[in-house]
């Protein structure tokens, strides 16, 4: 029988009504098919997934397909947010196999969970045919399908990064010049962000090569980044009616997105607007941070500060059918009967016309233009335009609200929630809104108090009041690096300590001191068939990445040598991969870490958090700080406080300046590198 009523995730209960004898993944399952010797159907997936979708109705919900898997198969569904090592592992099998990966992800297991053969999205007909056929080779020459498994799962384990020499020394930082230059050859000059399609947004390459040409003084790559966030919001990927982005778009003008909205898209945007708007203060990414958090606040926020994970690409549209975008597009003559007089003009802002055309005679909303240059066109001025486009936006968001709207996936996920934990951070730093620090206060709050057991693990997952799946090393990395983030908008020590916690509990359970780093899964908990090692920077940045920047920062705020080994040792292995430099742009950042031009900050007094907000609100990616706001016992503050006194120590390379009571001489003192 089909078992996945007992699950909590969306996605697996989406496939509970299957006539499909569908099973989670968990040591009964593994351990019937190991009992009954039968092969496995693993289909991995995701609840806002489109083609998940498609393949589900064509197939998972037909008896004839349900036939042959229940006759033949142990079928075993993932959801691939809730055991992203599952994921990992089986999805490095089939890009060997096909050099190609995505979702839904399908592949068949020997018994022993080896893969045999794999891939995405399958029709009905060729899905039949492939299970048919693996089932017969089985039944008459398992030891050809032996054979092939082994070979498959060597494979996957060489797929593994090799220890780097045990002893080296660091190139210097100036060293990654020429692997930005080559980097910036792929740079799309007309609409940002990459010359080529489908765009994703990849927040941390961003984040990097912002702080690169910041710290190089290079124009052209600060011009790169801006004109990549200028295009990102005025284009259909960013929601302009009800805030959020969309997770990529299929265009080169960030047009048409994949209309998914997922959390950890959305925390990640809302820090690398935050520290644009720092460094510019354009009123654009304001514009766009308290757009997205009004976005999240009303869509994806429960009432303990905790954080859903996505809403769907699908909704019903006005027939009632099922399709991708149907509650975010627009029709011309519904736009007619809403804006009245004023459509003439709206389309010139949005583009209803043959650039911001889709299809099927609907318009996705993109803007092209700057305001002020739009404003003077029509004979207005940019104050009153950006009134009338607040009024139709609010008008086009009322009307938008009576739709159906997509699908919720309402579980709530550690790493997810810690994303977006720190751009709420991001976000009070640049705008000094209390609005944002209590809502990531909050969510700390709930981090700590019901994703944290009191034996020092982090749960994964957690729905309907319950926490449970072990937490994977992405939840502890970057939960520790959210926290470093809140400590130094509150000077509050608890969160630093908290960070260091989660730091040593990883370096005790994660870390392989053979191939000098962390594995995604803790040695003490479950193992599958082979260990894996998150190094790419992705849509997410690598676990591995995280953990190294996060030991770097406590290194110094705590003097601990090991943590600046490892992170170092970690670093010195991957900078032979650097020529690929858009998936390692989080190491790119701790290289960067290692530069001259950095700065530490400790602020102490009892009056620390009023005063380090003129700080946070500068752009200054270079600067680590860290406060206490009474006596501290963190090395890097210890001995700093003074009672009924403020004092701040700027520090170079572990050797500090003179104390000083005077905010604007610390700014300068700061910024005394770029002047």
């Amino acid at each position: 029988m089909n078992e996945l009523k007992q699950e909590t995730s969306p996605y697996l209960l989406q496939h509970a009504n299957n006539p499909i004898y569908w099973k989670a993944w968990n040591e009964n399952t593994l351990a019937t098919a190991r009992r009954e010797n039968k092969l496995m159907v693993l289909s991995v997936g995701y609840s806002a997934c489109h083609w998940c979708h498609v393949m589900e109705h064509e197939s998972f919900e037909d008896e004839e397909v349900a036939q042959v898997m229940n006759d033949h198969y142990i079928a075993i569904k993932v959801d691939r947010e809730e055991r992203p090592d599952v994921d990992a592992i089986y999805m490095k099998a089939v890009q060997l196999m096909t050099r190609q990966g995505g979702w839904p992800m399908n592949v068949v297991l020997l018994p022993d969970g080896r893969p045999v053969w794999g891939g995405t999205y399958f029709r009905k007909d060729a899905w039949i045919s492939a299970l048919q056929q693996l089932q017969q080779l089985y039944t008459t020459d398992p030891a050809k399908m032996e054979e092939y498994a082994e070979k498959l799962h060597s494979g996957v384990a060489a797929m593994n990064l090799t220890a780097g020499e045990s002893e080296g020394a660091l190139p210097e930082p100036g060293n990654m010049k020429p692997i930005v230059e080559k980097w910036a050859t792929s740079f799309d000059d007309e609409y940002g962000g990459y010359a080529r399609a489908p765009k994703f947004m990849m927040p941390n390459n961003y984040l990097f090569l912002q702080r690169y040409g910041y710290q190089t003084n290079n124009t052209e790559l600060l011009n790169h980044v801006d004109l990549t966030l200028t295009r990102m919001a005025w284009g259909g990927l960013f929601d302009t009616v009800g805030g959020g982005f969309s997770r990529y778009s299929v265009d080169m003008k960030w047009h048409i997105p994949h209309f998914e909205k997922m959390l950890y898209d959305n925390g990640q945007l809302m820090s690398l607007y935050a520290e644009a708007y720092k460094r510019t203060k354009n009123v654009l990414y304001k514009e766009v941070i308290e757009k997205t958090h009004a976005f999240v606040a009303k869509e994806l926020t429960m009432d303990n500060g905790a954080f859903y994970s996505a809403l769907d690409a699908d909704s019903l549209d006005d027939k009632g059918n099922l399709e991708e975008g149907a509650f975010y597009v627009w029709e011309k003559e519904e736009l007619k009967s809403l804006l009245g007089n004023d459509l003439e003009l709206f389309a010139v802002v949005y583009n209803v016309n043959e650039f911001g055309f889709w299809e099927d005679g609907k318009f996705v909303l993109i803007q092209n233009k700057p305001l002020e240059e739009l404003a003077h066109t029509a004979g207005s001025t940019p104050e009153a335009l950006h009134q009338k486009k607040q009024e139709w936006e609010s008008l086009l968001y009322e009307v938008r609200e009576k739709r159906e709207k997509p699908r919720l996936d309402d579980k709530v996920l550690t790493s997810w929630n810690a994303l977006m934990l720190k751009g709420y951070v991001d976000a009070y730093k640049a705008l000094g809104d209390k609005v944002y620090l209590d809502a990531a206060l909050k969510n700390a709050e709930f981090i700590t108090n019901t994703m944290w057991h009191e034996n020092g693990h982090l749960w994964r997952t957690y729905k309907n009041g319950e926490a449970k799946i072990a937490g994977f090393l992405e939840d502890y990395a970057l939960t520790a690096d959210a926290f470093i983030a809140l400590h130094q908008a509150t000077m509050d020590e608890k969160w630093l300590l908290y960070a260091k916690q989660l730091t040593d509990y990883c370096l005790d359970n994660f870390y392989d001191e053979k191939q000098q780093f962390f594995s995604f899964n803790a040695a003490n908990g479950e193992q599958l068939i082979a260990p894996h090692f998150e190094t790419e920077d992705n849509v997410i940045p690598a676990s591995n990445s995280v953990m190294g920047n996060v030991l770097y920062t406590l290194s110094i705020l705590f003097n601990n040598n090991y943590y600046e080994e490892v992170a170092l040792q970690m670093l010195y292995n991957i900078i032979p991969s650097l020529d690929y430099p858009s998936a390692f742009s989080n190491w790119l950042n701790l290289w960067l870490s290692l530069s001259s031009e950095n700065r530490e900050l400790a602020v102490c007094g009892i009056n620390a958090e009023k005063a380090v907000k003129a700080i946070n609100s500068e752009y200054m990616p270079h600067v680590i700080m860290a406060g206490c706001k009474a006596k501290s016992e963190i090395p890097f503050l210890s001995n700093r406080f003074v009672k009924d006194g403020l004092m701040f120590y700027v520090c170079r390379n572990k050797i500090c300046n003179l104390p000083t009571s005077s905010v604007n001489e610390v700014l300068h003192s700061l910024k005394m590198f770029n002047s």
